[in-house]
C-alpha cells in the first residue's frame, strides 16, 4: 500500500520490477463479486449503510483515471462498504505490527473496506497489511499490466505473501 509520495527511488525500482515482470504476467483481474466473497470467507465483515462511505468509494473510482476507465460506458459505480470486525482470523490487522496506526497517529480501532461491484476498484483504511492482501487476491487487468508502478506494488504484495510463483513462473 502505497502511503507516501512515491520517490525517484520508488519509481526506479517499479519500472526495474515491471521490465522483469512484464512479459511473464498474465491478466487475472477479479470482479468485485469475487473480491466480496472471499472476504467474505475469511472475515467478519459489518456493512454499513452510510451515504458518505459509499460516496468515498465512488470519488475514488471516479475522480482517478486508472479506476475510472474501468466503468463500462452508461454503468454507475455500485459500492460496498464494510468495517472488518477485530474478531478471529481479522484480529492479525489490529495488532500494532500492521503499520496503519503510523499513518493514523493512533491505534487502529476500526478498519474499513470499500468495493465497487462494478469495476472491482477496493479501498482499505487503517490496515496496509489488509490492503496488501487485497491487491495480492485481486490481480491486474490488461491496462494495469502496461502501468509500471501498478506492476511494482502488485509484485511487491505478491512477494509479501509469499504468492510469486503461484502467479509467475520463472
Amino acid at each position: 500500500m502505497l502511503t507516501q509520495e512515491p520517490t525517484k527511488e520508488m519509481l526506479e525500482e517499479w519500472k526495474a520490477v515491471w521490465v522483469r515482470y512484464k512479459d511473464k504476467l498474465k491478466p487475472n483481474r477479479r470482479s468485485g463479486e469475487e473480491l466480496l466473497g472471499y472476504l467474505q470467507k475469511k472475515y467478519v465483515l459489518t456493512e454499513i449503510h452510510e451515504k458518505r462511505a459509499a460516496d468515498a468509494v465512488i470519488a475514488n473510482v471516479t475522480m482517478n483515471e486508472p479506476y475510472g476507465e474501468k466503468l463500462p460506458m452508461g454503468a454507475v459505480c455500485q459500492p460496498k462498504t464494510f468495517f472488518l470486525e477485530n474478531v478471529g482470523e481479522g484480529k492479525i490487522f489490529y495488532r500494532s505490527e500492521d503499520k496503519a496506526a503510523h499513518i493514523w497517529g493512533e491505534e487502529v480501532t476500526s478498519i474499513f473496506v470499500g468495493i465497487d461491484m462494478v469495476t472491482g476498484f477496493f479501498m482499505v483504511e487503517g490496515s496496509e497489511l489488509l490492503w496488501d492482501e487485497i491487491c495480492a487476491f485481486c490481480g491486474l487487468d490488461e491496462k494495469d499490466l502496461q502501468n509500471y508502478a501498478i506492476v511494482g506494488e502488485y509484485i511487491a504484495c505478491l512477494k509479501r505473501f509469499h504468492l510469486l510463483q503461484d502467479v509467475v513462473l520463472e
